[in-house]
């Protein structure tokens, strides 16, 4: 009973994961469009903090877990390739595509994590 709460807790961080690293990677590509357009809109860094704070948040719960090797290592590189754009975009002014490749990779892991706790959510 215990082990399929935990389990349930768990699919609700990876589609947490999966809904804020999505919504991130959209944000991060839509925007430079809308700025193009002449209706001023401007970048707003704070933005990309909040889904940081939201991916380590996440990640740090999914990496306590009993989780697969393989899915901690993508997303705790993938939370840290983020973390350090957002530094990078915010102390230096300097847009970097490392953002969008952390994203990428928080999409795929919790993707895996999310498919790993499916089939184990209707084995028990």
């Amino acid at each position: 009973m215990y082990t399929k709460l935990k389990n349930k807790s768990i699919v609700f961080l990876d589609i947490l994961g999966i809904s804020s690293a999505s919504l991130c990677l959209v944000h991060c590509l839509i925007f430079p469009v809308l700025s193009i357009i002449p209706m001023g809109f401007s970048h707003n860094h704070w933005i990309d903090v909040f889904f940081a704070c939201i991916g380590m948040f996440v990640v740090s719960k999914i990496i306590m877990s009993h989780t697969a090797r393989l899915v901690k290592v993508i997303l705790f590189i993938s939370i840290l390739t983020i973390i350090t754009g957002v530094a990078i975009e915010l102390l230096c002014e300097i847009a970097t595509p490392m953002v969008l490749i952390g994203g990428i990779g928080m999409i795929i892991g919790h993707l895996f994590n999310f498919k790993t706790h499916k089939h184990t959510l209707y084995e028990k």
